[in-house]
Formats: C-alpha cells, structure tokens, sequence
C-alpha cells in the first residue's frame, strides 16, 4: 500500500504552520489602503513548511492560507480577483517547496510568484487607481512591489537564521 500524502503529522503541522502564518499576520509594520502589508514575518511559517514537506503540501497549506487571510481582510472587488489575490497568490507560495536543497531560491520563487499574482490582479482590476498619465502596470508594480520587496527580505533574513541554526529540518 501506498503512503498517504495528508498523514495525521502533516495535517497537524500544516494547521499549526497555517495558524502561526495568520497570527503573524497581525503584527504588521505598515500597510496599504488598498490591501497588502509589510508583517513580522507572516510567509516565513509557510515557506519553511513547504521548504520541510515539498511543494505538494506546500501549495495546499498556502492556498488554505490563502481563503484564511480572505476571511481575515477581505478586499472584495471581483470573482477572478478574489481567485488572483487569495488563493491563487498565497498557494504560489508553496512552490518554495519543489526547492528543497535551495531554500533561498525557493523563497525567491513562492515570494516572486506571490507578486506576479498580485501584480496582475493589480493590472487588471485596480489599474483605475492609477494617477493620471501613469500606465497601470507600473502602478501595479510600484503598489505590489512596495510590499512585497519589504516581506522578501524579511522571510530571507528569518530563513537564513531557520538554516543556519539547522532549525529548518528539525523533527523530520
């Protein structure tokens, strides 16, 4: 018989990962009027769950944490949107999973997918938002990346410290 993927460890560990994602969530540094914030750290339980258990469970606990923050602060302006900046940007998250051997790489990659969900629901659905004479694009990737950058270098930072104290693999 096959392994099940979600064994009893693995759901717990991702509701504990999902639970201190949201809780950081709160502590925030500063935040934008239109949705998006710089935290303490928020991403960094998520990326090293998915840097632990791979990108499978990883794009599914981030996902979860995804609709979690869509219950939490709901920015609500369309269907698709709401698929774009939830669900859709916090699971891209999870592909820091499929770079285990590289944590680095793999926070680069969930955080820069992360923006480029965010980055075209920017462009499509709150491109109206841009001042006059300004293309919605670089609106998009100036609003996107004034928060996201900053959170980059937080989870970078955080998971550098996760690696070097060999805390990132613990009770594998």
């Amino acid at each position: 018989m096959s392994k099940p993927i979600f064994q009893t460890k693995v759901i717990a560990e991702i509701v504990v990962f999902v639970a201190l994602s949201t809780a950081l969530s709160f502590i925030k540094l500063f935040s934008l009027p239109q949705g998006g914030s710089v935290t303490a750290g928020s991403m960094v339980p998520i990326l090293w769950l998915s840097l632990r258990r791979g990108g499978k469970i990883g794009i599914f606990a981030c996902a979860i944490y995804g609709l979690i923050q869509l219950f939490v602060e709901p920015f609500l302006f369309h269907p698709a949107q709401v698929l774009l900046d939830y669900p859709i940007a916090f699971g891209v998250i999870g592909l820091a999973g499929f770079f285990q051997k590289r944590p680095f790489v793999g926070v680069n990659v969930g955080i820069l997918g992360r923006f480029v969900a965010h980055f075209v629901s920017g462009v499509v659905f709150f491109g109206e938002y841009a001042p006059e004479g300004m293309s919605p694009i670089v609106y998009s990737a100036i609003y996107n990346g004034g928060y996201i950058l900053p959170e980059l270098a937080v989870s970078i930072y955080i998971t550098y410290l996760l690696v070097e104290t060999g805390t990132l693999k613990i009770f594998l």
